[in-house]
């Protein structure tokens, strides 16, 4: 399954920035579904990163179509109407008017924003890593309204809300998930 989803990934997006983020976003859902015993389903965390991995497949190629073309995309690679309503959902209020219902889509919501703050925070390090990244130092960052301005934090704060939990909770949920896949991910 993650085959096919990183595939379809690069198959629409060149830039390896872009696969990279997918590839953060897929670390952290995979952590989540595991703290919320998904990994225990079929597919349960495989089907959850594969959710993270292709949440921006149409970002690069229609950035004023995003979420809208993503159905196209993900229908034509045989995705069904489940996985694209997570996938879509991401965007819910900004470019999409699909509301997170499930516990994984308000994950995803909440944690697309934060894991690009994250890889910014972790990048301004000497280690450029997230190994030894601190949940405080990504809280100082998040105050800080010009570090990595495009976040918006709003956002996630919304999210969190959504979840029922709070950001510092949120942020370390989110290092650990991009722990587990730092290599692969670059940090």
């Amino acid at each position: 399954m993650r085959e096919k989803a990183l595939a379809l990934l690069r198959e629409y997006n060149g830039s390896e920035d872009l696969v990279k983020h997918g590839m953060q976003v897929e670390a952290i859902m995979r952590y989540y579904a595991r703290e919320a015993g998904e990994d225990l389903a079929p597919e349960g965390a495989e089907y959850w990163g594969c959710v993270g991995l292709l949440h921006d497949v149409d970002y690069e190629k229609y950035p004023e179509e995003h979420c809208r073309k993503a159905v196209e995309i993900l229908e034509a690679a045989g995705y069904d109407g489940a996985f694209i309503h997570a996938v879509v959902s991401h965007g819910y209020g900004l470019v999409s008017d699909v509301k997170p219902e499930l516990y994984m889509e308000k994950v995803l919501y909440t944690i697309d924003e934060l894991s690009g703050l994250i890889n910014a925070t972790a990048i301004m390090r000497p280690s450029k890593s997230v190994m030894d990244l601190e949940v405080k130092s990504v809280k100082k960052k998040f105050k800080d309204k010009k570090f990595a301005a495009g976040v918006d934090r709003q956002l996630i704060l919304d999210g969190c809300e959504m979840l029922g939990t709070d950001i510092d909770t949120v942020i370390g949920q989110c290092i650990m998930g991009m722990r587990e896949n730092h290599d692969e991910i670059g940090l």
